[in-house]
């Protein structure tokens, strides 16, 4: 198992703030960063589960610092730095075609998927 993840995604129109609802220019939004940073840490921190859990997050801290444009390759890399029980940590980093963009830190907390499923749902009725 490795305690490390890394990704390369090309920035499409979806992911620029304009569309995503969080400003008004053609750049890598800071939420589509976020959810990046949480799918390379969810890959990480499911290689050390069993099939029915999965992690949810609790918390996330993010510095977005440098913008990318439309049609530029971001790497995301999450590095796990604390497996404690259910208790997953990370560090974070976002890099363009010129260098670090965002960088931060991410908890997870693993639960049982069905069990934790079936209290969201049960808020519903």
């Amino acid at each position: 198992m490795t305690e490390k993840v890394v990704f390369t995604q090309t920035v499409t129109e979806e992911m620029l703030a304009v569309n995503v609802g969080s400003g008004s220019l053609r750049v890598l939004a800071t939420p589509t960063v976020c959810a990046l940073f949480e799918k390379a840490a969810v890959q990480l921190a499911q290689q050390f589960l069993p099939e029915d859990q999965t992690t949810v997050g609790c918390s996330i801290s993010v510095e977005h610092t440098a913008p990318t444009p439309l049609g530029m390759q971001v790497t995301i890399t999450a590095e796990m730095t604390a497996h404690e029980g259910r208790n997953f940590s990370f560090e974070l980093m976002a890099e363009d075609e010129a260098g670090v963009c965002a960088s931060g830190t991410h908890s997870r907390v693993a639960v049982s998927s069905e069990h934790f499923q079936q209290k969201a749902d049960a808020k519903a009725k």
